[in-house]
């Protein structure tokens, strides 16, 4: 019996002391993503931005007319980028920012997707609009990339993976909005497209907890200010991270031109969809 309730103890410390690590790593670094400087983004030319150089002529045009006639039969815009950086930023992090800086997809039905590819880093996402996300969630949207795209950027197929992606899109967007949501739902998700909030605000309790031990404990004037020192720290990034998540949820782009005659609509994204490696 004693036995049993020591092993529980031993569970409950090391779960408490995983949460605090999570919270803790999670939070400074959000302070320190904070303090470094915002991406820069290229210009909106076109519904192809190939910054990186990746579409030959041709392949461009072909994949450019594609998405042309995407949005004038459904009214949803799809735009590719390829990138020479992330600029230290998390594909994730960098695509939705990209999103709604260029406001891709309609301001009343936020219906855009964008196919983003960084090639020296080896990451590729799909970035998906609030209003696409019941019928290209972030299962489905991991299929497409797993499934369409990656193979050939495997064998160094960048034209033939992007051209493979944007297809196999398109198709969904195009399907009747019943059967494109049965699709979406019948698509297996992966650990990775689980929500990790949940984890975070269990997390975030530990870390409260910790920020008041740390307080209770501090009896010289020196201690405390130390440990009310690290709390503020810490703090900043959780209060960081909990304002840019509300704001990712709540605010879309305004529509950005970069010149050539397109523009984005102020679609409004939040971090739907997903992203693979290779």
């Amino acid at each position: 019996m004693r036995s049993g309730s020591i092993a529980r103890q031993s569970r409950l410390v090391v779960a408490c002391a995983s949460g605090l690590l999570l919270a803790m790593t999670f939070a400074l670094s959000l302070g320190t993503r904070a303090l470094a400087a915002d991406p820069t983004f290229p210009a909106l030319s076109g519904r192809i931005v190939d910054q990186a150089r990746l579409l030959s002529a041709e392949r461009e045009a072909e994949i450019t007319a594609k998405l042309e006639q995407l949005e004038t039969d459904t009214g949803d815009q799809f735009v590719v980028v390829t990138l020479n950086s992330l600029e230290d930023y998390q594909i994730e992090d960098y695509g939705y920012r990209l999103g709604r800086t260029w406001g891709i997809g309609n301001a009343e039905s936020d219906s855009g997707v964008l196919l983003i590819v960084a090639p020296n880093e080896r990451k590729v996402r799909l970035e998906v609009g609030y209003g696409l996300e019941p019928v290209l969630t972030d299962a489905l949207s991991n299929q497409i990339i797993q499934n369409d795209i990656l193979p050939p950027f495997r064998q160094s197929g960048f034209e033939e993976g992007i051209s493979a992606g944007v297809d196999a899109v398109i198709e969904q967007l195009r399907l009747d909005p019943a059967e494109a949501q049965a699709r979406a739902a019948a698509a297996v998700p992966t650990e990775a497209d689980e929500p990790v909030f949940p984890v975070l605000i269990i997390a975030l309790i530990f870390l409260f907890l910790f920020l008041n031990l740390m307080r209770g404990v501090g009896r010289s004037g020196r201690r405390r200010r130390s440990s009310d020192g690290l709390g503020q720290v810490v703090l900043w990034g959780v209060a960081n991270a909990l304002s840019s998540a509300a704001t990712s949820r709540s605010s879309g782009g305004s529509g950005f031109s970069g010149g050539g005659g397109f523009s984005g609509g102020g679609g409004s994204f939040g971090g739907g969809g997903a992203s693979g490696g290779w």
